[in-house]
């Protein structure tokens, strides 16, 4: 079991994963970012303050690419990735963030990897890595 979990670990996107993600539509990612974070008692707040910290992108934005039609590929191109972003690391989805050669996959998981921290009770100081 432990090499299959090795294995797990060291799983590397595909390019036709790549592109399913890129192609993906940020408003529809968002709800299951929001529910699954509000199941553990967090707040759309909370949710929007970190992806202000990965992406750079105000309330406002945020609430216009969800109401559009906006490709996660556009989003991630329109936002100011945070300078701190490369210390997400862990494993997510399978895939270890830090190994992902793909920069639009990979700022994909790192999204993920910080709903992931959120919901699962993280400090949001420990989230925004603020001793980095």
């Amino acid at each position: 079991m432990n090499a299959d979990k090795h294995r797990l670990n060291d799983m590397k996107p595909t390019q036709k994963h790549n592109q399913r993600i890129a192609k993906m539509k940020f408003a529809s990612v968002y709800p299951h970012y929001l529910t699954k974070i509000e199941k553990k008692g967090r707040t759309q707040q909370e949710l929007h303050q970190v992806i202000n910290w990965l992406t750079g992108f105000n309330d406002i934005q945020i609430q216009k690419f969800i109401d559009s039609d906006i490709t996660l590929e556009v989003f991630f191109q329109q936002a100011n990735i945070h300078p701190h972003a490369k210390s997400i690391t862990g494993t997510i989805c399978g895939y270890r963030i830090e190994e992902i050669d793909n920069p639009l996959t990979q700022q994909v998981r790192y999204l993920d990897k910080l709903v992931d921290e959120l919901a699962k009770g993280r400090k949001m100081e420990k989230i925004l890595r603020k001793d980095v």
